[in-house]
C-alpha cells in the first residue's frame, strides 16, 4: 500500500499545497518555540508568525507563475478533491493579508491584555489554514474540514481573553450556534451526496442538470430541502439574517484584534465557500435560491441598518454594519445567478462582490485597528464615549479613522465605493431596479451611523485629554490599511484588472469599460 503512495499524491500535488504546508509548519513552530522563551520575548511569536505568513505568499506566488507559464487557469489536485485556480489565489492573497494586518494589530494589544502567548499566534495561522481549504476545496468533504479547522481555531480565539466574562460568553454563543449550523450544513451536503452519488462539485452540477433535464425542468423536494439546509449553514457563515445572532455578541466580546480579523478573514472565506458551492456546484438549482437570495438580502440590509443605528458600542455598532455589507453582496449574487453564465451582468456581479471583499479587507480592518489603540490599562475603549475628542488625543488616528467610515459608506473617490459601483451596475444590467434602488436608499443610512462616529470624533470634548500612545506595530497596521482604501479609490484600475484575472476576463482597460 505504501509502496503505491506516489500514484496518488504527486509533485503538483505538494506545489499546489506548499502553501498550506508551510503555514502549518509554522503555526506548529510556534507553539515549540513558545515553550522556550520568556515572557518579555513574547513578541518574537507574531514575528514568527509574519515570516510564516510571507513564506507562505511566496508559495502562492510560485504557484501563481507556475500556472502562467503553463497558460492554466487552475489545476486539480489530490485526485480531484482541491482545485487551486485564480479564484482560490485571489482569496489566498485576502486571507494572507488580513492575518498580516491582524497580527500587528495584536501585539500591543495582547501585552496590555497580559494574555501575549504563543498559542494566539498558532490559532491565528491554523484559521488560515482552514480558509485557503474552504477556498480551494472542490469536494464537500474537503470544504467541510477547512470550514471546521478555521471554526474551531476562531472559536479559541474569540474567548482568548480568559479572565474576562464577555469574552467567555462570546465565545460560547459562538461554539453553541457554529456547531448547530455546521450540523444542518453537513445534513444539506449528505443529501446532495444520496441524491447524486459524489460529494465532488463538478459531479454534483452534472448529474443535477441531468436529473432536472429529465424530470422537464423540475426540481424534486428533496433536492430542494437539501438546498435549503445548505443554505442555511452557508448563510450563517456569512452572517446574514436571520441567522446572524452569533455576530454583535461574538464581535463585542472577542478581543478587538480578533473582532478585526473575523470581519474580514473568516467572512472572505466564508463568501469563497458560499460562491463555491453555489455557482460551481448547485448552479442547476439558482431558480430556486435567487429568490431566497432576494429576500434574505433585503432582510439583510433593512435589520441590519436598523439596528446600527441605536447602537452605543462601536464594536456592536460596527457589527450591524457589517451585517449590511452581507445584505449588499448578497444582491450581487443575485445579480450574476438571474443571467446567463457570459451576461456582463454575471461578471460584474461577481467583480462587486469579489472587489468589495478585497477593499473591505483594508477599510474595515483599519476601523478596528483605531479602536485597538483605544485599549489602556484601565480603559476598555469600544464605546462611543471612548471615542469621543479623538481628533485632540490623537489627530493622525481621528483623521484614519474618518478616512475608513466614508469608504465603508461608499463615498468616492475611496475604495469602498467600487464595491458598490460594481453590484449596483450588475443589478441595472439583470433589470433589478428595485434591489438597486433599496441598496442605495440604505447606503444612506450607513452613511448617518458612520457620522455618528466622526460626530464624536471631531465634535464632542474628549472623556481623557491624555495623548494616546500608539506603538509601532499600530502605525504600520494603520498606514498600510489607510494607504490601500485610498490608492485603490484614486488608482483602481490595477485591482479591477485583478479581480478580472481571478475570473479569467480578458485584460481590458478597465477604467475605459468603467461607465458602459
Amino acid at each position: 500500500m505504501t509502496g503505491n503512495i506516489s500514484q496518488f499524491f504527486t509533485g503538483i500535488d505538494y506545489l499546489l499545497s506548499l502553501p498550506i504546508i508551510l503555514l502549518t509548519l509554522f503555526a506548529l513552530g510556534i507553539l515549540l518555540i513558545d515553550l522556550m522563551i520568556p515572557t518579555e520575548w513574547k513578541w518574537t511569536n507574531a514575528v514568527t508568525a509574519f515570516v510564516g505568513i510571507a513564506f507562505s505568499a511566496a508559495g502562492v506566488l510560485k504557484i501563481q507563475y507556475a500556472l502562467d507559464q503553463a497558460h492554466l487557469s487552475g489545476q486539480q489536485a489530490f485526485m480531484g478533491s482541491m482545485v487551486v485556480d485564480h479564484f482560490a489565489i485571489y482569496f489566498w492573497y485576502l486571507f494572507l493579508a488580513g492575518a498580516a494586518i491582524s497580527i500587528l494589530v495584536s501585539v500591543r494589544y495582547l501585552e496590555i491584555e497580559h494574555e501575549h502567548h504563543g498559542e494566539f499566534y498558532s490559532l491565528l495561522l491554523f484559521s488560515v489554514v482552514g480558509m485557503m481549504v474552504m477556498a480551494s476545496g472542490f469536494d464537500v468533504v474537503l470544504i467541510f474540514i477547512g470550514l471546521e479547522l478555521m471554526a474551531i481555531s476562531t472559536y479559541v480565539l474569540v474567548g482568548f481573553l480568559r479572565t474576562d466574562r464577555r469574552s467567555n460568553e462570546a465565545a460560547l454563543k459562538y461554539l453553541l450556534l457554529g456547531a448547530f449550523s455546521s450540523g444542518i450544513f453537513a445534513y444539506g451536503l449528505s443529501l446532495f451526496y444520496g441524491l447524486t452519488g459524489s460529494t465532488n462539485l463538478s459531479a454534483i452540477q452534472q448529474r443535477l442538470s441531468r436529473e432536472i433535464a429529465l424530470n422537464g425542468g423540475k426540481i424534486g423536494p428533496v433536492a430542494i430541502l437539501a438546498l435549503l439546509t445548505v443554505s442555511t449553514g452557508l448563510l450563517f457563515k456569512i452572517a446574514a439574517i436571520p441567522f446572524h445572532q452569533w455576530l454583535p455578541d461574538a464581535y463585542e466580546g472577542a478581543p478587538t484584534s480578533v473582532t478585526g480579523f473575523m470581519s474580514v478573514a473568516v467572512k472572505a472565506a466564508a463568501w469563497a465557500m458560499l460562491l463555491r458551492i453555489l455557482l460551481w456546484g448547485l448552479y442547476p438549482l439558482r431558480t430556486v435560491y435567487v429568490p431566497l437570495v432576494v429576500f434574505v438580502s433585503i432582510a439583510t440590509m433593512t435589520g441590519a441598518n436598523l439596528a446600527a443605528l441605536t447602537q452605543n458600542n462601536l464594536k456592536r455598532l460596527l457589527a450591524y454594519s457589517s451585517i449590511a455589507h452581507v445584505g449588499y453582496m448578497l444582491l450581487g449574487l443575485v445579480a450574476l445567478a438571474s443571467v446567463e453564465y457570459p451576461d456582463a451582468a454575471f461578471f460584474d456581479g461577481f467583480k462587486g462582490i469579489l472587489m468589495y471583499l478585497l477593499v473591505y479587507t483594508f477599510m474595515n480592518l483599519g476601523a478596528f485597528a483605531v479602536i485597538t489603540s483605544l485599549r489602556q490599562r484601565d480603559v476598555i475603549g469600544d464605546e462611543i464615549d471612548d471615542i469621543a475628542g479623538l481628533f485632540s488625543r490623537a489627530p493622525t488616528e481621528a483623521v484614519l479613522m474618518l478616512i475608513f467610515l466614508l469608504s465603508l459608506a461608499g463615498i468616492p473617490p475611496l475604495a469602498g465605493f467600487y464595491g458598490k459601483y460594481f453590484i449596483f451596475l450588475s443589478l441595472i444590467e439583470s433589470g433589478h431596479y428595485v434591489l438597486a434602488s433599496l441598496g442605495v436608499l440604505y447606503a444612506l443610512f450607513g452613511l448617518y451611523y458612520y457620522m455618528r462616529i466622526a460626530n464624536a470624533m471631531f465634535m464632542r470634548e474628549a472623556m481623557d485629554g491624555t495623548r494616546l500612545p500608539i506603538s509601532v506595530g499600530m502605525r504600520v497596521a494603520l498606514g498600510v490599511t489607510a494607504l490601500a482604501t485610498v490608492f485603490i479609490g484614486v488608482f483602481p484600475e490595477q485591482f479591477i484588472r485583478a479581480v478580472n484575472w481571478s475570473l479569467n476576463i480578458s485584460q481590458t482597460s478597465a477604467i475605459a469599460s468603467l461607465m458602459r
